[in-house]
């Protein structure tokens, strides 16, 4: 097997800071809001939203310069983009974004999910591409700005959600692979339902490794379109055998399921109930909910708690041996996700899973307390009121 070269990712800063330098500070004091004349025809029954299908009214654009720095930010109604077919987003793939949701909680409140941390992540992947910096907390601002204004879209009920998606793209025109000069920060918001509206259905993986999502020293760690468009031909590849999604393995050790973080929850060598998941080695994306984990388990201390490479091969071998308690994948949209098989190198490996919950104790444990927090049943400074 060859050894595995790993090191923490970096913050790719260009050498200014976002707090102190003008060029790269938004001023939300300066937003236009301009309420939009033709409200969009809004969801009549909240069961049947698709995500990522339907759009509230509203958006947020932001346009950046490099002589001008950040201009005043809008808030407008929702609509196309116009951009010069020469703009280097389309070319070279220059472009970042977020996934983060608002909530409503049972008082009609309403309440973003630990937006800081989406904004860190935010303006990491910006620097790693050259796109220019901002001060976050406008960012969060404006996001604010944004669900207060189209609230009526956000669904009421537990699993419901308006899911915002702020986006960072170069728009210089024209051609040539370098640092663009102009860029657009937008956020838009979609209504979404419950991951899995019926409850829980356990997923089945391919751990296959003729693929790779990412590699040590590139990007992996960070949220760029480019990560994406390479992963959705393995995936139907998966889909057609049966699978679910695919296990991403780097050398034999396990990264990350589909586009999730993964979580094996074993008994170890050493005969301890052990959470492990992948470390931040620079090619695991650091996922808001896989923090938000980690944290409620060390909480807890009803078991080890660790952030360590290990391969498929000792997994497998785990599984075999009855060792292995659960799996899941974990992300935003569906918090977490049980794993009830895995197939590798032709053999499939079965995960225990309560039938009756589609799902494993600790998996259904994490998903009711982050959803207890994000709609503040239980009172935590990681629920921010808007």
């Amino acid at each position: 097997m060859l050894s595995r070269v790993f090191s923490a990712p970096r913050l790719f800063s260009r050498g200014f800071s976002s707090a102190t330098n003008d060029k790269y500070f938004i001023n939300v004091n300066d937003t236009i809001v301009e309420k939009t004349k033709a409200p969009l025809q809004k969801f009549t029954d909240k069961s049947k939203l698709i995500f990522g299908k339907d759009f509230s009214d509203h958006m947020v654009e932001v346009a950046w310069d490099s002589e001008k720095g950040w201009g005043a930010p809008k808030i407008s109604a929702y609509h196309n983009l116009s951009l010069p077919p020469s703009a280097s987003v389309f070319h070279y793939a220059l472009e970042c974004f977020e996934g983060m949701k608002a909530y409503k909680d049972s008082k009609g409140n309403v309440r973003l999910f630990r937006p800081m941390e989406n904004m860190n992540r935010f303006l990491s992947s910006a620097s790693r591409i050259c796109l220019p910096s901002f001060n976050k907390e406008a960012v969060v601002e404006l996001i604010k700005k944004l669900v207060l204004l189209d609230k009526d879209w956000i669904p009421e009920g537990r699993g419901y959600s308006l899911y915002l998606r702020p986006t960072l793209i170069a728009t210089q025109k024209s051609l040539g692979v370098g640092a663009s000069n102009s860029a657009l920060l937008f956020v838009i918001a979609s209504p979404v339902g419950p991951y899995y509206p019926e409850g829980f259905k356990p997923v089945r993986l391919i751990a296959d490794d003729r693929y790779v999502r990412a590699w040590t020293g590139g990007p992996g760690a960070y949220k760029l379109g480019s990560n994406y468009a390479p992963t959705i031909f393995p995936q139907l590849d998966a889909a057609k055998k049966g699978f679910s999604q695919v296990l991403w393995l780097l050398n034999d050790y396990v990264t990350e399921v589909g586009t999730m973080n993964m979580f094996v929850l074993w008994k170890n060598n050493q005969d301890e109930l052990e959470l492990v998941t992948p470390p931040l080695d620079g090619t695991i994306l650091p996922g808001v909910t896989r923090d938000s984990i980690l944290k409620l388990a060390r909480q807890w201390g009803t078991c080890k708690v660790s952030e360590k490479l290990f391969t498929m091969a000792e997994l497998a071998k785990a599984i075999k041996e009855g060792r292995v308690k659960e799996a899941f994948g974990a992300g935003t949209a569906a918090i977490v996700s049980p794993i009830k098989s895995i197939n590798y190198k032709g053999e499939e490996y079965p995960i225990p899973i309560d039938e009756q919950i589609g799902a494993g104790p600790f998996t259904n444990k994490v998903a009711n307390a982050i959803m207890d927090i994000q709609y503040g049943e239980t009172d935590s400074d990681w629920s921010v009121v808007v």
